[in-house]
């Protein structure tokens, strides 16, 4: 499978390759992961991310949902850049968009809040 590409997002739904998802979701260089779950659910924790540092992305783009609800801790955005993966943060509907330009030319995994 080519890189996962975002072709819509609404509050609750995203559209990626044709497919329509309606819960949180991961798309990694490779694959999609819908139904992911944070252990603080509006807390990003690098433990969220098993399936992504398995991926080895050079950045990880993280859409916090529609209003920005979930939180990306300074400890976690520090962990990462520990181990070489830019992070890239933004409300889902503007981190669709840097996700998008970013997949084609970088190593690119996005870990997405579709609602709040």
């Amino acid at each position: 499978m080519a890189t996962p590409r975002v072709d819509s997002y609404r509050f609750g739904q995203m559209e990626v390759d044709g497919e329509v998802y309606g819960t949180d979701l991961l798309l990694l260089p490779d694959r999609v992961i819908p139904d992911w779950w944070r252990a603080l659910g509006h807390e990003l924790r690098v433990t969220d991310l098993d399936a992504v540092l398995a991926a080895e992305p050079e950045v990880l783009v993280v859409g916090t949902g529609a209003h920005g609800a979930m939180r990306v801790p300074r400890g976690a955005r520090q962990a990462l850049q520990a181990i070489g993966i830019e992070v890239r943060a933004a409300a889902t509907g503007r981190a669709c968009d840097i996700y998008n330009s970013l997949r084609e030319r970088r190593r690119t995994a996005g870990a997405f809040h579709l609602t709040c």
